[in-house]
């Protein structure tokens, strides 16, 4: 294994049972980047984050944290993480300043270094103010924040976040993308989860979209929006029939779809050929599309893409 990466894993499986979560998992991310692991639901996401993460042991496969092994030497990889779930796991009768100094004195600061490495991450995360307010009276995103500097009072090399924006309004999770952008800035390695593509486009640095507990494409969001539909034509059909005509006829080709509103998204270079290529394709009478518009592909383009259909094999870009 490289010494360089902050995070490798190498054929990770796991089972429940006879459910097989993850079937041979690859994973390289370099120190001092966001990656992002993307998934529909059961797809494997929160497995592969426990056991990187040594909360849990793979039945195959091996993988190093911050250079160490997850399962020889978790005990050395602990002292290295931070891992912030779903949920905030702060204590509500407790102050913002009385929870991060208790971490502190759990991690086995001074009470002095405690309290200072308190009120520096109060200040770094904006939360001075209500730093001597008891935590149950904290808005949801200020609760993260505080939930993500308990993690940091360590100061570890990789950071673990398993959809740490879920249930936040847009202001809140656009103040934790700040401070995700300013983890990178001060060389920590962060590991995200997250139910939001916009979320992964605007902070990843590197992307593995996983499927069924394997890899199906990995690269950054640039290179996954080339690699599958840089560009998307949306289709506007005259009727139900027309649409489920055009529907079966493009097939894997179909990135968004809805009956009630009779639209279709299409993947498509963006030339006016192949645009031209595919409105003869589907409508050469000239009486099935009412109206049609270019975009340019999103992540949640790519996403259902890849995730539409479990015998694609993994691609690399």
């Amino acid at each position: 294994m490289a010494d360089d990466l902050a995070i490798e894993a190498t054929g990770l499986a796991k089972s429940y049972g006879k459910l097989k979560v993850l079937t041979g998992v690859d994973l390289r991310v370099a120190p001092g980047t966001v990656f992002s692991l993307l998934g529909p639901n059961g797809a494997g996401k929160t497995t592969a984050v426990r056991i990187l993460a040594t909360l849990m042991r793979p039945d195959a496969g091996t993988a190093r944290v911050a250079g160490h092994d997850v399962v020889a030497q978790r005990h050395l990889v602990r002292r290295r993480i931070s891992l912030t779930g779903q949920y905030a796991a702060v204590d509500g009768l407790q102050t913002g300043f009385e929870n991060l100094r208790m971490m502190g004195r759990l991690s086995g600061l001074s009470r002095g270094a405690a309290n200072h490495r308190a009120g520096e991450l109060l200040e770094r995360f904006g939360l001075t103010a209500a730093a001597h307010r008891r935590v149950g009276t904290y808005s949801g995103g200020m609760r993260r924040r505080l939930d993500l500097a308990a993690g940091l009072v360590g100061q570890p090399a990789v950071i673990f976040l398993d959809e740490p924006t879920t249930g936040l309004d847009l202001p809140s999770r656009q103040a934790m993308w700040e401070v995700i952008g300013g983890l990178v800035d001060a060389g920590v390695t962060v590991f995200l989860t997250t139910q939001y593509l916009e979320e992964a486009d605007q902070l990843a640095d590197r992307i593995a979209v996983v499927d069924h507990g394997r890899v199906v494409a990995e690269g950054s969001p640039a290179e996954l929006k080339r690699r599958f539909g840089d560009q998307r034509l949306d289709l506007d059909l005259s009727s139900g029939d027309a649409w489920r005509a055009a529907f079966a006829l493009l097939g894997d080709r179909v990135v968004q779809h809805d009956a009630e509103r009779l639209t279709l998204g299409v993947t498509t270079d963006g030339s006016a050929a192949h645009v031209r290529s595919v409105l003869d394709e589907i409508d050469p009478h000239r009486s099935a599309v009412r109206r049609f518009s270019l975009h340019s592909a999103t992540l949640d383009d790519v996403f259902l893409t890849l995730t539409a259909s479990s015998s694609k094999e993994p691609a690399h870009v």
